[in-house]
C-alpha cells in the first residue's frame, strides 16, 4: 500500500511517498480504507524523532494519529462494524496510509452528513478538549479561558464549552475575533497588556484556563486562575509538573468522538479546515501546520480505491 512515511528522523523532507505491505486485521481489530488523515503537532514531534509511549521503535515509520475511511475487514471477535461502514477514528501511528489497522473499540460510525475531510480532522480535535474540560470540571457558570483560541483544538474547546454552558474568553490575533465571536466566545488580543484585558472581558474571575499557546499566555493563566489544578496546559508539558497545572491525560475512547459527533450533527459543533493536501504532499502539510498560523485544520486527502483523483 501507498503511504507516507520516513526512514529517518528530520525535517518535513523526510517525509515522502513510500510503499509498504498492507496490514491485515486480526482478533477484535478493523481494517480501515483511508480516505482522510489529519495532521498536527503531534505528528511533527514522531517526525522529529520522538516515539509515542506504546509504540514500536524502527523505521520506516509511518505518521498519522487521526483518520476516516471505510471498514474494509473485520477481524474476528468484531460485531459492531462491518465492510462498507464509514467510520472515524485515533490511532498513534499510521493514519497517513491507504489502510490502518486499529482496535475497533477505537472507532465509530461517521455521521452521513460529514465531508471526508473534516472527519478525518475529527476525532483529535475533538478528543483533547473533550478529556480537557472534564477533567477540568468546565460546566454552567464558569468562565473558560482558551488560549489559541482559534486553532483546530481551541475552536472545539470554545464550543465544546459553550455546549455545557460556560462563558468563554479566547485569546487570538485580532484577523480571528469575528470567528471566535461566531463560535461563542469573547476574544482577547495577544500581546502587552493581556491579563489587564482578560480582566476586562471577565470581570466576575476566570474559573480555569486551557493554554493552547504557552509562554507568556500561560504565565498570565497563573496570575488569573485560582485553581492551579484547573489549568491544563497543552504545550508546556516540561514546565507542567514544576507549574503546578496539568497535561491531558489519556483518556481517549471512541464515544467521546460519537459525542462530539452528535453536536456536529445537530449543528451545534463545526470544524474549520485550513488546508487540505493529497498523501503525497504531506511534507508540505507538515510545512503549513509548523508555521504555527491560521485558523483549523490541515488534512491529508486519499482518492477512492480505484480511483487516482484526490478526494
Amino acid at each position: 500500500m501507498r503511504v507516507a512515511g520516513f526512514g529517518e528522523p528530520g525535517g518535513p523532507d523526510v517525509l515522502r511517498p513510500m510503499e509498504i505491505a498492507t496490514p491485515e486485521a486480526g482478533p477484535g481489530e478493523v481494517r480501515v480504507r483511508v480516505r482522510a488523515a489529519g495532521v498536527q503537532p503531534f505528528d511533527l514531534a514522531v517526525r522529529e524523532g520522538w516515539t509515542p509511549p506504546g509504540t514500536p521503535e524502527g523505521f520506516p515509520r509511518v505518521p498519522g494519529n487521526e483518520f476516516a475511511g471505510t471498514v474494509d475487514q473485520a477481524g474476528d471477535g468484531v460485531a459492531d462494524f462491518r465492510p462498507g461502514d464509514e467510520v472515524m477514528g485515533n490511532c498513534r501511528l499510521n493514519a497517513y496510509a491507504e489502510y490502518v489497522v486499529v482496535p475497533a473499540a477505537a472507532v465509530t460510525a461517521k455521521p452521513a452528513s460529514m465531508p471526508w475531510e473534516v472527519a478525518g480532522a475529527f476525532p483529535a480535535a475533538v478528543m483533547t478538549p473533550h478529556i480537557a474540560l472534564e477533567e477540568m470540571g468546565v460546566g454552567a457558570g464558569d468562565t473558560l479561558l482558551v488560549h489559541a483560541a482559534a486553532g483546530g483544538v481551541g475552536a472545539v474547546a470554545v464550543q465544546l464549552a459553550r455546549i455545557a454552558g460556560a462563558t468563554v474568553v479566547g485569546t487570538a490575533s485580532e484577523a480571528n475575533h469575528d470567528y471566535l465571536r461566531s463560535l461563542g466566545a469573547i476574544p482577547v488580543a495577544y500581546g502587552d497588556g493581556l491579563e489587564e484585558r482578560i480582566r476586562d472581558a471577565a470581570p466576575g474571575g476566570v474559573d480555569a484556563a486551557l493554554d493552547g499557546a504557552g509562554g507568556g499566555a500561560l504565565e498570565v493563566s497563573l496570575k488569573l486562575v485560582r485553581d492551579r489544578n484547573r489549568i491544563i496546559t497543552l504545550v508546556e508539558h516540561a514546565r507542567a509538573a514544576e507549574l503546578g497545572v496539568r497535561v491531558t491525560p489519556d483518556k481517549r475512547s471512541s464515544a467521546r468522538i460519537a459525542e462530539a459527533a452528535r453536536f456536529y450533527e445537530e449543528g451545534r459543533l463545526r470544524l474549520h479546515l485550513r488546508a487540505t493536501f493529497p498523501l503525497d504532499r504531506a511534507a508540505d502539510a507538515h510545512r503549513e501546520v509548523a508555521t504555527g498560523h491560521g485558523r483549523g485544520k490541515v488534512v491529508l486527502t486519499l482518492p477512492e480505491e480505484g480511483r487516482d483523483d484526490v478526494a
